[in-house]
């Protein structure tokens, strides 16, 4: 490769606005594109050494044809979006970045906990419709609130994620609980863990961390919501797909369970018709995957990215897929 490689970002405008691009251009000739539709993948990074992408797919027939592509650098932690078995075979390297947006995370996951808790949007809107003016007492009681001392906080996923909301869950007097593995028989559950259906039924907070696998699509379905707890409260900050969405907007039509904080959907940006952007679904906070979008992280991430390739670049295999 030349002294400064050449770089395509393929999708530089999911890493947002206001990050600073100042080491990584010192590296790298970088040429920018905000958005790359599938059929621009392949001639996008045709002439480039490096290919810098987020969620931009990166198939074989665009590894097999850029004959000077040498690194693959994720802005992600999933490499899903990326052939990986292309990459290998043409010696194409792959490196992504790992625990960069725990802090935001932590921060929205308890943003939506709370929000649901304490019934911040109901209660915002009752005031706004001059509910409050009417009342006759100095505060309202139209809906519940509780307390998150002494209740119990179930884990579905307990990597660095997991562990931090774990961690802050204990500080405001929460007992944790982590699942074993969906689908793990009850003899080879191991001691730190707890049968996943028991994590269902016992959780009054119930966040999700799990990567997207075949074994974890759907593993929050019409069975599972039966068996939660009524007023239990259920957080997805992971995967869209982790949850049947048709199944949660039932749920909490019916009041099955009290309540969802969801930052993320099966398809991204969503697909007109999805189930859990109708108006009329109740005691529902949908984000739009911004969990990790604290301008904190997403400046870590491009760091990562850099190091990743000033790594490579001098022989090494720092985070590296492949």
């Amino acid at each position: 490769m030349p002294a400064k490689p050449s770089a395509a970002f393929l999708d530089y405008a999911t890493l947002g606005p206001g990050v600073d691009t100042t080491r990584l251009e010192e590296l790298v000739d970088v040429t920018y594109h905000d958005c790359s539709a599938p059929g621009e993948v392949a001639t996008r990074v045709a002439d480039h050494d490096i290919a810098i992408l987020n969620k931009a797919k990166l198939e074989a027939g665009a590894i097999n044809g850029a004959s000077r592509l040498k690194l693959i650098a994720l802005v992600a932690t999933g490499s899903d979006n990326v052939d990986l078995a292309a990459a290998k075979e043409r010696g194409v390297a792959v490196a992504n970045i790992r625990d960069y947006c725990s802090t935001a995370v932590v921060q929205h996951v308890f943003a939506l906990v709370l929000g649901l808790t304490q019934q911040i949007t109901a209660y915002n809107a009752r005031v706004r419709a001059g509910a409050w003016q009417m009342s006759r007492t100095f505060a309202m009681f139209d809906y519940p609130i509780r307390e998150l001392t002494g209740r119990v906080l179930g884990l579905c996923g307990y990597g660095s994620l997991g562990q931090s909301v774990g961690r802050v869950g204990e500080c405001l007097g929460m007992r944790v609980i982590v699942s074993a593995r969906p689908g793990t028989p009850r003899a080879e559950v191991p001691k730190d863990r707890v049968h996943f259906d028991d994590v269902i039924e016992q959780s009054d907070v119930l966040s999700l961390h799990c990567p997207l696998t075949p074994q974890t699509r759907h593993m929050i379905g019409a069975r599972q919501l039966k068996r939660m707890k009524r007023d239990a409260i259920l957080i997805n900050t992971a995967r869209g797909a982790l949850i049947d969405s048709r199944a949660l907007v039932a749920a909490l039509k019916t009041g099955d369970i009290a309540g969802a904080g969801i930052d993320v959907l099966a398809h991204e940006p969503p697909h007109k018709g999805d189930p859990l952007l109708a108006p009329d679904v109740p005691n529902l906070i949908v984000t739009p995957h911004i969990a990790w979008a604290a301008r904190e992280s997403r400046q870590r991430a491009l760091d990562q990215v850099t190091e990743n390739i000033a790594d490579f670049l001098r022989g090494g295999r720092l985070r590296r897929l492949v």
